[in-house]
């Protein structure tokens, strides 16, 4: 008997059959993307223990306004949560690519707008058992010059948000990049920070 928590664990969501992704198979191990590394390490006690590491490239989360100050956002199916999400256009810092060249290639591949300009307003690891270094990075002035051109494996709709409601989605954490989306919002003024 399925439930609904099966459903959403293998992505069944109904809602945007043409981004739904089926579920075929699981099994333990990784593809490529990230990697887990087992470290060893000694405490300060003298005992040793083992720890699972979760390797993986520099990433960019983008958090963009249009010219009239609308937000952009791309909605497309997520596989850890098994469900289709609006989220913080980004994706993978090449090597030889700066987090800025890498905020703004992403912006166009997936919802076609070229930014205005780029900022830098946050770096932070994954978790505290990662290597992996995320960035928020705020752009603005953003312009439609061209279709969206997703990578091969990305299924992505463009989502195109009056201001008041895209600062209403990023602050429900409905999308897997919350806390870069939070940083953008700050640097936008558009949240006061705590003093």
């Amino acid at each position: 008997m399925r439930t609904e928590w099966f459903d959403t664990l293998h992505g069944v969501d109904n809602s945007h059959p043409g981004l739904r992704w089926e579920f075929l198979a699981e099994r333990p191990g990784c593809v490529g993307f990230l990697t887990v590394r087992n470290r060893t390490y000694r405490y300060p006690d003298g005992r040793q223990d083992h720890w699972d590491i979760l390797c993986g490239p520099r990433t960019v989360a983008v958090v963009a306004f249009t010219e009239d100050g609308q937000g952009l956002l791309a909605r497309q199916f997520r596989p850890g949560p098994g469900r289709v999400l609006d989220e913080l256009p980004g994706g993978v810092v090449e090597p030889d690519e700066t987090v800025e060249a890498a905020a703004a290639r992403e912006l166009l591949e997936e919802t076609g707008y070229r930014a205005g300009s780029v900022e830098v307003v946050m770096k932070t690891y994954l978790a505290s058992y990662a290597t992996h270094v995320r960035h928020a990075v705020l752009a603005r002035g953003c312009r439609k010059v061209a279709a969206p051109g997703p990578d091969a494996a990305e299924f992505i709709e463009p989502v195109v948000l009056p201001r008041t409601d895209y600062v209403q989605h990023v602050l429900t954490g409905d999308l897997t990049d919350a806390d870069m989306g939070l940083a953008g919002l700050v640097a936008a003024g558009l949240l006061a920070p705590v003093a």
